[in-house]
Formats: C-alpha cells, structure tokens, sequence
C-alpha cells in the first residue's frame, strides 16, 4: 500500500502538493550585499522553511559556488543574480514571483 499524503491525501507518488507550493509561494527577492573584504554575495529570501535546505544545494550545484543558508536565506559567493532567477525558474519556481533588486 502506497504512503498517503497528509496535506492532500494522494497517493505520495502522484502527490503534487510540492509544485503547488512553488508556484503559490511568497515574493522571493534576489539581491547582492557586500560582505567582509569588498566581496560580493548573492542573498535569496523568501523560500519556505522546508524548500530552503534543498534549493540551496541545487543553486550552488547549478551556479559552481559556495554559500549557506540561515534565518529564511540563501547567500551564495560571489555576484549571481540573474544566473540565479533562471536556475530558480527552472526548479519551478515562477518567474512573476522572483524579484530581482
């Protein structure tokens, strides 16, 4: 018997409740902030709690770079911004919702 999940109640392997919450999601905001030494981070904010960890690992796997996440934020090294809307759009994110400063 198939696991069943508990926010829709479908089967987990037809569950879409993932690709729901992407696309209704708050407004993320892509900006730059300079950090220690004159270097440049790409910060990211407004991806829910429980996406943070993974799309973090996704964005410095697809952009080749270090960073962290804490507090609701993604910071990645170096200077990323528009790279980091087109990665994000094409994890399934939508694009209307990603606001690039």
């Amino acid at each position: 018997m198939a696991e069943i999940c508990p926010k829709c109640g479908l089967p987990k392997d037809i569950c879409v409740c993932d690709v729901l919450d992407k696309e209704t999601e708050n407004r993320i905001k892509v900006y730059l902030k300079k950090a220690k030494f004159d270097k440049m981070l790409t910060v990211i904010e407004g991806i829910s709690p429980g996406d943070i960890e993974g799309t973090s690992k996704s964005l410095k796997r697809v952009l080749g770079c270090g960073g962290t996440y804490e507090e609701g934020l993604i910071e990645l090294q170096g200077n990323h911004k528009l790279e980091a809307k087109k990665a994000l759009v094409n994890m399934g994110y939508n694009e209307q919702n990603i606001e690039v400063v």
